[in-house]
């Protein structure tokens, strides 16, 4: 099924019989060139302008893999802002790719948002080759842990071999370093035979400081909604549908031409939208339909620092209408309290109460004056299901935006780190692990980029060492190494690694197995029983009882017949130890 009209107007090439119609949104320009590039030679072929700024353009005699771009004004040639495929990267011509081409082998597996199990992966770092291919060989032992859904980093288009994915400049585009879009398409499918679900992250919210032309053809920004990168997007002022157009139709090839089965939205409070409809309530509606199109569901989930329950609030209730929101004040709150750490954002939750608030609450900052925002912070969400909250132990930020990418194993004691997983997914909400958690992975996650441009570059190393306070030997972001050492090990070999993976299994398999335990509309009875020094974390749902050591004391509990205990088969409770009783 092609794009729908009805919800947007596609800007991407497309096949209309033996001929390839071109359409680019330009209203700065006066006068625009379709360049078709070939080994004899260059067609340069003039477009049409239309109402609104577009300018359109048929040809025949094309075919996928076609070298392009657009002069504006007889400038430069520059690629396509709709682009699907850079294999030269950022800075040079578009290649045309046709999604709807791929043999699709699999359908997209049926799970529920409150069923997740996410697995959050960078595709550059997850493998020794960086590559999709590589990544989807290595897909079997996600299975054999029990992960049922993968989070995967940006891939979108970025300078140069090597970056998180958050500084991608086109947005339709599939990394080509990676492998490129075909090769995408290969790792779903597979991903889909496996009964894993594949939910992409996607920056919304601005584009990278190198190789961005948008600005050439259109107002894609605004002064009016800055940014920490830079003008926001233009959701809300005039000429502002074909912008909103452009990131619809970005979902509707996400979700309906790649098959993905949802979206992770990057910092959304960086999306100002004043419209009548905020573009976060279009984006749903727009994945809803591209899913449905496909016979099958998509999951949108937002990244927000806010703690305002009106992202996953349904339309019909004055929300926005999205279906998952990262909790950052469940992670906050555990690694403070189990590594001592109360500066940055830390400052805020010192204390073993913060992890009994948001256990019962969902939220620590509610309302209340937060230190480190300087004013009050969040809003009450205790009446929101637990399960609509995504959480985790440590994730791509809360390592990388360390000085030296430290993971929590090489922070925390071995119980602690058992402690920490069991807290994660035996909680009341959806659990996420990052690639190499589940065995105690102790290479580092560093922030690492390749741009070309040297004033980027500059700022880059000048910004890593003041943005979040790092004090000390910054290691180099540009550096090669600091790349090659955030490569995942992929090694359980010994005792400790090993056994931790199998705590990791046991855990997703206890989430799965135990009734009524994935419902967060019912997240049970949760309390801090002991005297200080002695706390252990209750919760209770039906006939289950879970109680958390959160102590370096050995203590006894009796509470029925054990279903599972993280530490030794019998006696007192270790310190740090989980039990599960059937009452």
């Amino acid at each position: 099924m092609p794009s729908t009209p009805s919800l947007f107007r596609p800007c991407q090439p497309q096949c209309r019989g033996n001929e390839i119609e071109w359409l680019v949104w330009a209203p700065r320009a006066g006068s625009v060139t379709l360049i078709l590039d070939s080994k004899s030679g260059e067609r340069r072929l003039p477009m049409t302008p239309l109402e609104d700024g577009f300018h359109t353009v048929s040809s025949q005699g094309v075919e996928p893999g076609q070298r392009y771009g657009y002069s504006l004004d007889g400038g430069p040639t520059r690629p396509d802002p709709a682009t699907l495929s850079q294999p030269d990267g950022v800075h040079h011509l578009s290649s045309l790719f046709f999604p709807g081409s791929y043999p699709w082998q699999s359908s997209c597996p049926s799970i529920e948002a409150n069923e997740l199990v996410l697995y959050e992966m960078h595709i550059g770092t997850f493998t020794p080759s960086g590559t999709f291919d590589a990544a989807r060989k290595r897909l079997p032992d996600l299975v054999e842990l029990g992960i049922n859904a993968i989070e995967i980093l940006p891939v979108a288009q970025f300078p140069g071999e090597r970056n998180w994915g958050y500084d991608g400049v086109h947005p339709m585009a599939t990394q080509h370093s990676y492998g490129g879009p075909a090769s995408f398409q290969r790792f779903i499918d597979e991903a889909h035979r496996l009964g894993i679900a594949v939910i992409l992250d996607v920056v919304f919210n601005h584009l990278g400081p190198e190789g961005n032309y948008l600005s050439e053809f259109a107002p894609y920004f605004t002064e009016r909604h800055p940014t920490p990168w830079g003008p926001g997007f233009n959701f809300d002022d005039d000429d502002s549908q074909p912008l909103r157009d452009w990131f619809l139709e970005c979902t509707w090839q996400w979700i309906h031409d790649f098959r993905l089965d949802g979206l992770r939205l990057d910092a959304v409070h960086a999306m100002i939208d004043e419209s009548e409809t905020h573009i976060l309530t279009d984006i749903k509606q727009v994945a809803d339909k591209a899913a449905e199109a496909r016979e099958g569901k998509a999951i949108i989930i937002a990244e927000s620092l806010l703690n305002d329950p009106v992202m996953i609030t349904p339309v019909s209730e004055g929300g926005l209408g999205l279906d998952l929101e990262w909790n950052e004040d469940f992670h906050h709150a555990v690694s403070a309290w189990m590594t001592g750490e109360t500066h940055g954002k830390y400052t805020d939750f010192e204390g073993i109460q913060t992890i009994l608030k948001v256990m019962q609450n969902n939220f620590h900052l509610t309302g209340q004056h937060s230190d480190y925002y300087g004013k009050p912070w969040g809003k009450p969400a205790d009446h929101v299901p637990a399960d609509r909250f995504v959480v985790s132990l440590q994730n791509h930020d809360h390592i990388g935006n360390r000085a030296h990418g430290d993971r929590i194993a090489s922070l925390v004691s071995r119980q602690q780190l058992i402690l920490g997983a069991c807290l994660t997914i035996l909680g009341p909400f959806v659990p996420m692990l990052f690639m190499g958690e589940e065995y105690g992975e102790t290479n580092p996650f560093v922030f690492f980029c390749s741009f070309s441009d040297s004033n980027v570059i500059r700022g880059v190393r000048r910004g890593r060492k003041s943005d979040y306070g790092l004090t000390g030997t910054v290691p180099d972001p540009q550096a090669p190494e600091t790349y090659t050492k955030s490569i995942l090990s992929w090694n359980w070999m010994d005792d400790h690694r090993s056994t931790l993976r199998k705590h990791y299994q046991d855990l997703i398999a206890l989430r799965k197995s135990l009734p009524g335990w994935v419902d967060g509309k019912h997240r049970g009875d949760t309390s801090l029983i002991g005297e200080k020094g002695k706390e252990m974390l209750q919760i209770q749902r039906g006939s289950t009882s879970c109680y958390f050591n959160l102590s370096s004391t050995t203590q006894d509990i009796a509470d029925g017949e054990i279903i599972w205990r993280s530490g030794k088969e019998e006696g007192p409770l270790s310190p740090f130890e989980t039990i599960l009783f059937r009452r």
